[in-house]
């Protein structure tokens, strides 16, 4: 999510807001005071008891168990009184269980953190831990603005692991075979122009995993992008409703889109990331041309080609202008990995944190999942195409937003997304799913 020489100044969050980027940064290109990266917990202190920890994440695929199992391994190594039990966790199941857990009283001690709405959810329901105090002032000065992502009322909640904008993922070697230039792509005529093109060579044009409701509903946040103004759209968490008639002027640019067949066939039974089948998957297998989708395709796609190598011709343009939008066409949508521990956790939970944060650890997660460090200086290892043409997009950003329902919070977040594939699917025009989404307030 060249952006490289500020790769950590981008994408900022205010809190429980959509904003991003929009609350400066904190010299993120300072090495601070010059100390050795934290390996053994940095500001946190630890007890000294033996402890053992529950960490939950959503590392699937060929490289992620590994990269977690060996960050664990080496923290436990340079923590002999520290135990970290590992549970994997789908990433479409991982809020509803989360949640679940939570509410049953076994939140894990370390689990992944969304940030926006569903960050708040958490702080109010008293389940996450104030690390403010705790972070070690190196991995402080190296993640700088990008804090902000993981920040509420100025207290800091977890460890910002990535940054993921938003745009198309798409297949150089297809769109050469149909005569598409992606760079030709501004507007939603050239997208449409470039579907009929892709659609005509045999190959489905865009995949969508439909199935599991978030991918169907990136449309419409990304139509609500262009076609909201940035107080609207930056506004909504506060506003609690859908009322600016941008709203449903969104649904109705995606009803107009998805009239035009541009998806695969199936789409709302095709699962997102899960085998050669899923709409990843199919990017993977050259049996769709691209996908509309956050950073982390990049390191998807890679686990779903036959060699569990990078695609080699896989490129990057952001999403395209919409005429006669209220939003600046050149805004980005993105998001941010992170990690957060219980309340209850010990304060080695901590010392891992700080540990996950520093550059060795934010190096060797960057290349194993093919993602943009929240650590500026662990951003050198930022080397796919596709990736830094992701980054210089999102740095060209005048002002990015977080992922709707993801400032929403789970269950208002979760009952927008259903409304929008109630639009796809048919049983609801733009004006019933409109009215479907302000009930969820």
């Amino acid at each position: 999510m060249n952006r490289m020489a500020k790769v950590s100044v981008v994408a900022v969050a205010c809190a429980a807001s959509l904003a991003l980027a929009s609350c400066g940064s904190s010299n993120p290109g300072s090495t601070g005071s010059g100390a050795a990266a934290p390996t053994t917990g940095g500001a946190a202190t630890s007890s000294g008891e033996q402890v053992t920890m529950e960490l939950w994440h959503n590392g699937t695929g060929e490289k992620g168990p590994a990269v977690f199992e060996k960050a664990v391994s080496d923290f436990e190594a340079a923590h002999s009184n520290v135990k970290i039990n590992i549970t994997i966790v789908q990433n479409e199941d991982f809020d509803g269980k989360l949640q679940t857990a939570m509410a049953g009283g076994t939140t894990p001690d370390i689990f992944l953190q969304r940030g926006g709405g569903k960050l708040n959810d958490q702080v109010k329901a008293d389940q996450v831990m104030d690390i403010t105090s705790l972070i070690d002032p190196q991995v402080k000065s190296e993640i700088g603005g990008n804090w902000a992502l993981e920040t509420l009322d100025s207290k800091i909640y977890a460890v910002p692991m990535s940054l993921q904008p938003e745009g198309f993922w798409y297949s150089g070697n297809l769109f050469k075979d149909a005569g598409v230039d992606a760079k030709s792509i501004t507007d939603m005529t050239s997208l449409s122009a470039a579907v009929d093109k892709l659609k005509a060579s045999s190959k489905s044009a865009i995949s969508l995993g439909g199935k599991d409701a978030w991918p169907a509903a990136h449309w419409f946040y990304q139509f609500a992008l262009r076609q909201c103004s940035k107080d609207v759209i930056q506004g909504l968490v506060g506003a609690q409703n859908f009322d600016d008639p941008c709203w449903l002027a969104a649904l109705q640019s995606l009803a107009d889109f998805a009239k035009t067949e541009p998806f695969n066939s199936g789409f709302l039974t095709t699962a997102a990331q899960q085998g050669a089948g899923s709409s990843a998957g199919m990017v993977a297998n050259y049996q769709a041309a691209m996908e509309l989708m956050g950073a982390w395709e990049v390191g998807v796609i890679g686990g779903l080609t036959p060699d569990k190598k990078n695609l080699p011709d896989l490129g990057f343009f952001p999403f395209p202008k919409v005429d006669g939008g209220k939003g600046d066409q050149a805004a980005m949508m993105a998001g941010a990995d992170a990690y957060s521990c219980s309340i209850k956790a010990p304060k080695e939970c901590a010392d891992f944190l700080n540990f996950l944060g520093a550059k060795a650890q934010q190096e060797g997660f960057s290349e194993a999942f093919s993602q943009i460090p929240a650590n500026s200086t662990a951003s050198g290892k930022v080397t796919d195409p596709a990736l830094k043409a992701a980054a210089d997009a999102l740095a060209k950003s005048p002002y990015t937003v977080l992922w709707i329902d993801s400032a929403l919070g789970q269950d208002t977040g979760n009952a927008v997304n259903a409304a929008v594939v109630a639009l796809l699917a048919g049983s609801a025009d733009p004006a019933a799913a409109l009215a479907q989404m302000q009930k969820a307030f």
